[in-house]
């Protein structure tokens, strides 16, 4: 595969990238996705659309605060440190604002915050195997050198598609969570404890790949924070099983 075109199309001196397009078809679906499954978790479609309304433009904002944090070199104003359009999203700023944005909105609607962490976790991962195919569009987001034959040529260098790799792992990831929903779930919070091992588990393994991490000193943050995550999931999926059976209190 070769590196298209980013720019979708331009209206007047504005480009439209395709990245822009994807991550908001990504939202879009996840949010529709979650609404109509909403009442198998005694929620209703306007119950996701209020939480929704405050969790993606915050969760987009923690996207990009945490990536700045990290490159704090790069910008020399502040105005380029707000410019999204220059690029510069971390998938882990955007969960953690977004985690505390569903907590908070939750408890002020007096809904059961775990449950719709629940309900709405496996359509983040879908947006996640959608929106990473921005990162193909844009030539970023990618291993080194390979001479595997799914490879991509970045500057006519073939190297590891590790924005595929996730792309397949959160769809994967995505079908795993919706049937544990449905079929096995018997605690709030169970999901989504999942969701933090699983992805965290891939994450570390696919980071190690890419050329263009952000950086704790010598450490690539992402394997920190994916290990991190993966030991404090494990100890919520046990917390939760014991404490929140499905049906409690729990709010």
């Amino acid at each position: 595969m070769i590196q298209p075109d980013p720019v979708a199309f331009s209206i007047g001196n504005i480009d439209i990238r395709w990245y822009g397009i994807l991550i908001a078809t990504a939202m879009c679906v996840a949010v529709i996705i979650s609404a109509k499954r909403a009442p198998q978790h005694g929620l209703t479609g306007d119950d996701v659309l209020d939480v929704s309304i405050w969790m993606l433009p915050i969760g987009v904002l923690g996207a990009r605060i945490y990536y700045v944090a990290f490159n704090l070199d790069y910008y020399n104003s502040f105005a380029e440190a707000i410019n999204i359009r220059s690029g510069g999203l971390a998938i882990h700023g955007g969960l953690i604002f977004a985690i505390a944005t569903v907590y908070f909105v939750c408890k002020r609607k007096k809904i059961k915050p775990l449950n719709m962490l629940d309900l709405m976790i496996p359509t983040v991962a879908l947006a996640q195997s959608i929106g990473r195919w921005g990162n193909f569009f844009n030539g970023e987001a990618h291993g080194g050198p390979t001479d595997l034959p799914w490879g991509i040529i970045v500057d006519n260098v073939r190297v590891h598609p590790t924005f595929l790799y996730e792309s397949i792992w959160c769809l994967l990831l995505f079908f795993f969570l919706s049937y544990f929903n449905r079929k096995k779930r018997s605690a709030y919070g169970q999901t989504m404890a999942l969701y933090g091992i699983l992805y965290s588990a891939e994450r570390f393994f696919v980071e190690a790949l890419r050329t263009d991490s952000l950086m704790i000193g010598n450490l690539k943050q992402a394997q920190v924070i994916s290990v991190i995550a993966i030991i404090f999931c494990l100890g919520m999926y046990i917390y939760t099983t014991r404490n929140y059976p499905l049906q409690s209190e729990e709010n």
